[in-house]
């Protein structure tokens, strides 16, 4: 059970790690790079989903203080759906479109 949950705040660790990448650059995994509208709001999401992965994982071995189950396990499904949802919208939210020229307005 333990290599479970390790690789779980792994998984964590890179989620969180794509997030910030993403928030700082732009820079989109190549298997969503082609579906992702809104580069900063996947990055969002990704960074919050990683942050939930990684608390559980940190509450199972006991690093971080106890909380309640209740709260633990209410608040990381908060944090995982929010976070999948942020997701959804980078991706189905249309495209931007760029700054509207002042030559082609009234056209």
């Amino acid at each position: 059970m333990v290599w479970v949950v390790g690789v779980g705040v792994l998984v964590g660790l890179l989620m969180i790690a794509s997030g910030v990448g993403t928030l700082r650059t732009g820079w989109v995994l190549p298997s969503a790079r082609r579906h992702v509208a809104r580069p900063k709001l996947y990055g969002l999401g990704a960074l919050v989903m990683g942050v939930s992965v990684l608390l559980q994982g940190l509450v199972y071995f006991r690093i971080l203080p106890g909380v309640p189950s209740e709260v633990r396990y209410v608040g990381g499904n908060v944090l995982l759906l929010g976070g999948l949802l942020l997701v959804a919208l980078s991706q189905l939210l249309p495209w931007r479109r760029g700054p509207v020229d002042a030559g082609q307005a009234g056209r």
